[in-house]
């Protein structure tokens, strides 16, 4: 009788695995009864749960049974007991003896068992020839059966099976595993560069090691990313060739067509490959010291042996001999070890001491010394994100940046002159750091603790000079684009952007690192949405948007120009051409108007219709008289410079908010000033005056308080007091809309009441599953920074979306940190020089619309870049660092290294010995709890 898997959505109450369980069917009545005993007997036999094991106890409800009774006739299940026990290698002679069978029948039956993956075949003789065993489930069989594309989709129940198999022999054992494991399962070994230099290593904590001891090496599949994948609880790292095989089981594999030969080459670059993605390097330990059968190249989100430690929170089940510890006066809090950290370690905290000295950050308790059960447990390990940093806080300037850039990392290697290694650095983060540099509205700089002492770094300044790399082909910096398992995506996984302005464009840039196909559709004849219409070229010229587009072009991202979404072509048509994935980040491309009397006069217009105008050259004869602009943003100044540029008359500007509350920044209201523009604050629109349909002037009432008490827009005037202003233009920049046209015709995406689209907020889905949204169309106008962020968002969320069987938020990194407390920190010492000015260029900068805006002199950048205070650092939490060295290969300032602290970690133990191994460690272990309970 067919047996039921039910798919539970939250932890079981009793087993606190997080999981889904196989729930048995009560009324199960066996076919066979002859059957039925004998695959007790043989799950008993194979089971690598001990008590199952020692009381011949398992059940037909264990996964045990019901898998075996699903793929095994009564004849092969009287075959296996031909072996006797597990892991005992028979040639085919004697299994043909033993079963009264020929030998072609014999090899028949061991052929179709090896397909399966219930036998394993090896040449562990002395006559170096072929023989075969019956590995335990984990690892072996299971994993084996995995493998099998064929096997797994006829039998989906076996990837519940493979994950049990993983937890259910560990969990009464799992705090009494010793270093190094025990011959319990998988184990950590280190990024070979990570410790080629530490004299006290051993040749077994080396990958060349294993390497040089066999002639064959195969590559496969990665089962822990095949079952999750099958469970719907994938997290991103997709299936494809991860495994090696070395030896024996290389041609094991390679005979199952579960896998191809690959050379010594080969196998070097697929394990750099895996170290550039960050997946952990484990080898088997079940062999004793002389024998791995592989080294994996495990995700975290999905490999069982990482899982099942974290699960229980005894990280001894895999780590290696070595931990990783921090120089921390090195360290500059860039976050790049704490993001591919497998096991959440590696935190980021702040360097700088407080009132009370120093933070003291925890560890994590182990059960080392402890009685350990369920409550020590961590069953939702991978269903919260991913913690980057701790409680009490980091460095302000990383906080603050919306896409949370590595600041004092690019600032310290540009204080010493480190400038390529800098860019690429902000382009982990940052597509467009040129663009950003003329720009960006300096949220770090507004949170930098330096301006507690005197003024913040002029990080912008620095990133800027930094990225001017970008406007040389020469020295720009273009990524390499691979996907996990190396190669690129076909055209089965091409994705659609919609825009191409900074969140696009920043999407594209993500997506195409990462391996997929891109295609850019853009309505405008170039690309740059916003970037290149709505912001003029004194303040960000033409040529660095263009530059650091063709970057995006060298990565191989295509450009559609001239075609609109939902005109020239739809949603639903792209989908028939194969689109899996579409990503909509039209931006904020439409202006607003006051809704005053007079507002459709000839001379009134929006700053944003204004703004493409100008930058498109539409404005062949400028304007003619004064101008009004009403408003107070950037978008505002950037419209009142435009004009005072495009017209012999005057130019004033009028906002609702006074001089403090502007919403612009401080410096381009100063520039506006400097070029005579006047500004006067506190005056909202009554009325625009006309005569014969034209523009005459505009009469402003005064603006008494901008937000109510709870801080919402609710602007209170004085109806009485006004004010008139002669004009013949009036430029409306009081905000942006969302221009959507025909775009969203046949999809089922929906609108907030503001016209922005509804989404998920973590992963920026829609209510149809292939459309994404990102930038203005999904937070309302904001800024170039927050629209690249939002892009990098997006990537994860479309190559979990088009990859079936992976979650949209298991184990995702939502990259949150938090602001350390700057009003509590102790200086002892710092660079006491100035804030560093850059310089203008010569000439009146209303008579051009030239960026007049020098950058930093190399001097000017090394000056600056010294007065950092270096808030923050990453601490490494010893007793959860497994040693795998990835965090190595990220540091660019030499800050973190691996030390071999635990070398009983390395001993490997036979599966056969693991008793030996965990009874003495249980029992020093169980005499240290009795003694501190009686120190208690």
């Amino acid at each position: 009788m067919e047996r039921e898997i039910i798919i539970m959505t939250t932890a079981p109450k009793k087993r606190m695995t997080n999981e889904r369980d196989f729930v048995p069917d009560p009324n199960y009545v066996a076919a066979d009864p002859e059957k039925e005993k004998l695959l007790l007997d043989l799950a008993c036999m194979i089971t690598n749960r001990i008590k199952a094991k020692l009381t011949h106890s398992v059940k037909t409800e264990d996964p045990e049974y019901w898998m075996l009774d699903e793929l095994l006739t009564k004849e092969e299940v009287k075959f296996m007991f031909s072996f006797e026990k597990t892991r005992v290698g028979y040639k085919p002679e004697v299994l043909a003896k033993k079963n009264n069978m020929t030998l072609e029948e014999t090899q028949k039956m061991i052929d179709h068992l090896c397909w399966i993956g219930l036998i394993e075949m090896n040449r562990e003789n002395p006559e170096n020839e072929k023989q075969y065993n019956v590995p335990i489930f984990v690892p072996g069989s299971a994993e084996f059966m995995m493998m099998n594309d064929e096997l797994t989709t006829a039998h989906p129940k076996l990837a519940t099976f493979f994950n049990l198999m993983t937890q259910m022999p560990l969990e009464p054992v799992t705090p009494m595993v010793p270093l190094g494991g025990g011959g319990i399962g998988m184990h950590v070994i280190p990024v070979e560069k990570a410790i080629e230099h530490v004299n006290q290593s051993v040749s077994v904590e080396h990958l060349s090691h294993w390497l040089d001891k066999y002639d064959k090496y195969a590559i496969s599949q990665c089962t822990c990313r095949r079952q999750q994948e099958m469970r719907g609880e994938g997290s991103g790292e997709i299936n494809g060739e991860f495994c090696i095989g070395v030896g024996d089981m290389a041609e094991y594999q390679v005979d199952r067509g579960r896998a191809r030969y690959v050379s010594y080459d080969e196998v070097l670059e697929i394990l750099k490959r895996g170290e550039r993605h960050g997946f952990v390097h484990q080898i088997t330990n079940i062999d004793g010291e002389g024998k791995i059968v592989g080294i994996c190249n495990c995700a975290p989100g999905v490999c069982n042996a990482l899982r099942t430690s974290q699960l229980y929170n005894t990280p001894n089940l895999s780590r290696s001999a070595y931990r990783a510890h921090v120089e921390k006066e090195k360290c500059v809090a860039c976050g790049k070890c704490v993001e591919v950290c497998p096991v959440g370690a590696a935190k980021l905290g702040q360097k700088l001491c407080t009132s009370l000295g120093a933070i003291q950050y925890p560890t994590t308790l182990l059960p080392d010394e402890t009685e350990w059960g369920e409550d020590h447990w961590n069953p939702d390990y991978r269903e919260t994100s991913k913690i980057n940093c701790y409680d009490t806080g980091t460095a302000p300037c990383k906080t603050a940046c919306p896409a949370h850039l590595a600041v004092q990392g690019y600032v310290k290697m540009a204080s010493e002159g480190r400038f390529m290694d800098a860019l690429k650095l902000i382009k982990q983060d940052n597509p467009l750091p040129a663009v950003c540099g003329a720009i960006c509205n300096r949220r770090c700089e507004d949170a930098c603790t330096r301006g507690k002492i005197d003024q913040p770094i002029a990080i912008d300044e620095i990133k800027k000079y930094i990225a001017a790399q970008e406007l040389n082909a020469e020295t720009r910096f273009v990524p390499l684009c691979e996907k996990d398992d190396g190669g690129m995506w076909s055209d089965e996984y091409k994705i659609a952007i919609v825009g191409a302005g900074p969140a696009g464009l920043s999407a594209a840039y993500y997506l195409r690192m990462h391996g997929y196909p891109v295609t850019v559709f853009e309505k405008e004849s170039r690309a740059g949405g916003m970037l290149l219409n709505g912001i003029p070229s004194f303040r960000l010229e033409k040529d660095i948007i263009e530059a650091e587009i063709d970057v995006l072009r060298e990565m191989g991202v295509e450009f559609k120009y001239n075609v609109e979404i939902g005109k020239d072509t739809t949603i639903p048509a792209l989908r028939s051409e194969g689109y899996k994935a579409f990503y909509i980040a039209i931006g904020a491309q439409g202006g607003r108007k006051t809704g005053v009397p007079g507002e459709d006069a000839n001379g009134v217009q929006t700053g944003v219709e204004f703004l493409r105008k100008a930058n498109n050259e539409a404005l062949r004869h400028g304007l003619e008289g004064d101008v009004v602009v009403i408003g107070g943003g950037n978008v505002a100044v950037d419209v009142a410079r435009t004009a005072v540029r495009l017209t012999e008359g005057k130019v004033t500007m009028l906002c609702l908010e006074s001089e403090k509350e502007m919403p612009a920044a401080a410096d381009e209201v100063l520039e506006a000033k400097e070029e005579d523009i006047t500004v006067m604050n506190g005056w909202g629109p009554k009325e625009i005056l006309t005569e014969n349909g034209n523009v005459t002037g505009v009469v402003f009432k005064k603006c008494l308080s901008v937000k109510d008490v709870d801080g919402k827009f609710n602007p209170q005037y004085d109806e009485n007091e006004t004010i008139t202003v002669p004009c013949k233009n009036v430029l409306l920049s009081i905000g942006q809309s969302i221009e959507w046209g025909k775009l969203l015709e046949g999809t089922k995406v929906e609108l907030n009441r503001n016209n922005t689209a509804k989404a998920d907020p973590v992963t920026l889905q829609t209510a149809d599953p292939d459309i994404f949204v990102g930038g203005d169309v999904y937070t309302g106008p904001r800024f170039a920074i927050d629209a690249i962020a939002a892009g990098r968002i997006v990537e994860d969320s479309i190559n979990r979306f088009v990859h079936p069987g992976q979650s949209m938020t298991i184990n995702r990194d939502l990259r949150h940190f938090i602001e350390l407390n700057k009003d509590d920190v102790v200086l002892e010492e710092f660079d006491t020089a100035k804030r560093q000015v850059p310089g203008h260029k010569q000439g009146d900068p209303k008579a051009t619309f030239n960026d007049m805006r020098l950058a930093f002199t190399d001097e000017q950048v090394r000056t600056e870049a010294k007065r950092c205070l270096g808030c923050g650092a990453t601490f490494v939490d010893l007793n959860k660092c497994i040693g795998c060295g990835l965090c190595t290969t990220r540091c660019e300032f030499d800050a973190i290294h691996l030390q071999r602290d635990l070398p009983d970690a390395s001993r490997m133990y036979r599966c056969e010995d693991k008793i030996k191994a965990i009874l003495p460690y249980a029992a020093k272990r169980k005499l240290k709890i009795l003694f501190k309970k009686k120190s208690k």
